[in-house]
Order: C-alpha cells, then structure tokens, then sequence
C-alpha cells in the first residue's frame, strides 16, 4: 500500500438542480386562468355551448375543442376536477366550559347545554 492521501474533491456525479427537475416550480400557474387555459374537447356543437356555459359561470377561461370524428371521446375531466373542488370547512368553535351559553339562556355553558 502506498502512502498517498485522498482528499475529498466534492461530488463526483453531480446532482440535478432541483429547480429544473422533479419539483412543481410554477406554484403560480393555476389552471383554468387567462395564462393557463384548460384544454377540452367536446363531440358536438350543443355540448360545446354547454361547457362554455360551465366555465364562464365558474369564472375560468378554456379553450374548447369539437372533435366529431368516428369514436370521438370527451375530454373535460379537468374542468369537472375544478368544478368539484371542496372549499375549506370550518367549525365553530364550541364555548368554554364557563362562558355563558350560546342559546341565550345566561346560565354557564357546562351548566346549560354542555
């Protein structure tokens, strides 16, 4: 064995910068905006009114597509997916065991209705 030493020099194969790869880095584009439209296609001219509808009532920009070809499928899932979306549920907050009750009565809440 010789006597030479090694000195570490950093990585050898260096790692993809994460900006570039595997992270979502454009938090800010929100389909179904002026910027980022969604992308649909529809059979027929009278459904095609009827997701114009849609959208405009959701207050989202789309472009919109007829494809009326032999075997032609519908494709607006992601306007369904926005349209389905859940809002935040809140919960109101129940009173302390000695604040006076919520119903009105004036008698401490664990007294009254807890």
């Amino acid at each position: 064995m010789s006597n030479r030493k090694f000195f570490y020099k950093g990585r050898q194969d260096p790692r993809e910068n994460h900006v570039k790869f595997g992270y979502e880095t454009k938090a800010s584009a929100k389909s179904g905006s002026k910027k980022y439209p969604l992308s649909l296609v529809v059979t027929s001219e009278e459904r095609k009114q009827e997701v114009e509808a849609l959208v405009a009532e959701a207050q989202l920009y789309a472009e919109i597509r007829i494809d009326n070809s032999e075997g032609a499928v519908e494709s607006i899932a992601e306007l369904t997916a926005l349209l389905n979306k859940k809002g935040t549920v809140k919960l109101d907050k129940i009173p302390e065991r000695n604040a006076p009750c919520s119903c009105g009565s004036g008698k401490k809440y664990k007294k009254c209705c807890g």
